[in-house]
């Protein structure tokens, strides 16, 4: 053979090589992508969509979902003690604890299942688009904040943008269409509207506000993989150790603090949520500073309904009703923790100042018309 046809044969083998090499790769997207779909859809129905089905026709049928998880159905609740913490900690958990690990499989495997450009592609531009895309793909979760938290972490260092995460996160609580449904049923349609109005604006304009706050350069657990964009070994080798490596920091830098939190928030939510009297009506001193505590308060996910119906039959006006409405599923001081990884502090003060600010508002118009 001459070094010619030589050299020839060898440019073949080597074109020949890198399609092989270029079609493996493609295929273990694709199943990467599927089994990422798999377990979403899979656990989103066990979790999520078949419990809120039934409890659609519970709310249309007798107008409540079940009872107050802060008072049960007393006008306030028991005063602070470990036994009280225990207790809300207990029932918080029992409710959210399958939406938790929903969350953390999720959080984790789409560092490792779903490409980085993709993600870049529909989540990872500091603009509009991105960030209605991924308000969007947050409706069908419909996770509490904390839950949807580990997945807005693992999308973020999965590069999506401030703005887009901020989308997802805000978006799971605070468009949950099942949440809008019992609303309408259990407190009234002009509860549900003025969700959905102030809900669009919270998910879209304050998140996309959000991505002018952000230097990514700020933040190691992001700026980490953009200044390695084209370094591909995080998405090669044993995916076992890759999946545990994602898990493990998700786990240990989120669940502790969140327990915590709950514990502490629990003990003292006699605090936060004084007993309830006629005189309060729409004051705005009531609306203000339901606002504020359902900023900082943490529930699960659709228990602000019971919470409002509760409080509302012991003479809480409308316009408190509704700012506890639109704050106690949006933020709250676990969720803001669980997520500081990969926000910046000025960031996390913004949205939640952004989220109190609107309960506020959305009180005071409430208050005026219904």
């Amino acid at each position: 053979m001459t070094q010619k046809n030589l050299l020839k044969y060898e440019q073949v083998n080597l074109v020949n090589s890198s399609s092989t090499n270029n079609g493996a790769n493609r295929n273990y997207v694709i199943l990467g992508v599927m089994a990422f779909l798999f377990v979403a859809i899979v656990g989103l129905y066990y979790v999520k969509w078949s419990p809120y089905y039934a409890k659609a026709f519970l709310a249309a049928s007798k107008h409540s979902i079940g009872a107050s998880i802060v008072s049960g159905n007393t006008a306030a609740p028991p005063s602070p003690s470990w036994g009280t913490a225990m207790s809300y900690m207990t029932a918080y958990f029992k409710s959210v604890w399958k939406a938790v690990v929903l969350g953390l499989l999720l959080g984790s495997l789409v560092q490792v299942l779903i490409p980085r450009n993709w993600v870049r592609r529909f989540f990872g531009q500091a603009n509009f688009q991105s960030t209605a895309l991924a308000g969007l793909a947050a409706i069908p979760s419909m996770m509490c904040t904390c839950c949807a938290a580990p997945v807005a972490v693992g999308l973020r260092k999965r590069s999506a943008s401030a703005g887009a995460t901020m989308a997802y996160w805000l978006g799971n609580p605070v468009l949950n269409p099942a949440t809008i449904i019992f609303m309408g049923f259990v407190l009234s349609w002009k509860f549900a509207l003025i969700r959905i109005i102030a809900g669009l604006f919270l998910v879209l304009t304050v998140s996309y506000l959000a991505n002018k706050m952000v230097n990514e350069k700020e933040i190691p657990e992001v700026s980490q993989f953009e200044l390695d964009e084209e370094d591909q070994s995080n998405d090669t080798g044993n995916f076992f150790i890759r999946w545990m490596k994602a898990l493990w920091p998700l786990v240990l830098e989120t669940i502790p603090a969140y327990l915590i939190a709950v514990f502490i928030l629990g003990a003292v939510r006699a605090w936060l949520f004084p007993a309830i009297s006629p005189e309060w009506g729409n004051r705005i001193l009531v609306i203000i500073g339901l606002a504020i505590t359902g900023t900082l308060f943490i529930i699960p996910t659709a228990a602000e309904i019971p919470i409002v119906q509760t409080l509302m039959s012991f003479g809480l006006g409308a316009g408190p009703g509704v700012a506890l409405m639109m704050t106690l599923p949006a933020v709250s001081i676990p969720s803001l923790i669980m997520v500081k990884r990969v926000f910046p502090v000025k960031v996390l003060i913004f949205v939640a100042s952004a989220v109190m600010i609107v309960g506020i508002i959305c009180g005071l118009l409430a208050g005026l018309v219904i």
